[in-house]
């Protein structure tokens, strides 16, 4: 998968999680899919935890403005520890 179709599918997902603060049971099925979907998306240990992270962020209240998709896609293609060395080789 293309990294614009990834950050599009994040802007998608992190949109479905502010459904919630219109209609608050749609987390007891946003939640759990969001993790699993996270966990698709980005493979292996980053994506395990990101998964954790976007499941607590969705479960609880209050906390579904933050963009964990996105800032998941940004980490991984912008920031992250991989891009830094890129960036010092250079």
């Amino acid at each position: 998968m293309k990294k614009t179709e990834k950050l599009l599918l994040s802007l998608v997902f992190d949109a479905l999680g502010y459904v919630s603060l219109i209609f608050p049971p749609f987390d007891f099925i946003w939640a759990p899919l969001s993790a699993y979907l996270m966990t698709k998306l980005y493979k292996g240990k980053k994506g395990k935890i990101a998964a954790v992270i976007s499941f607590v962020e969705e479960a609880l209240p209050f906390l579904d403005v933050v963009p964990t998709f996105t800032l998941m896609w940004l980490y991984s293609y912008v920031l992250g520890p991989e891009k830094k060395n890129s960036m010092i080789k250079a």
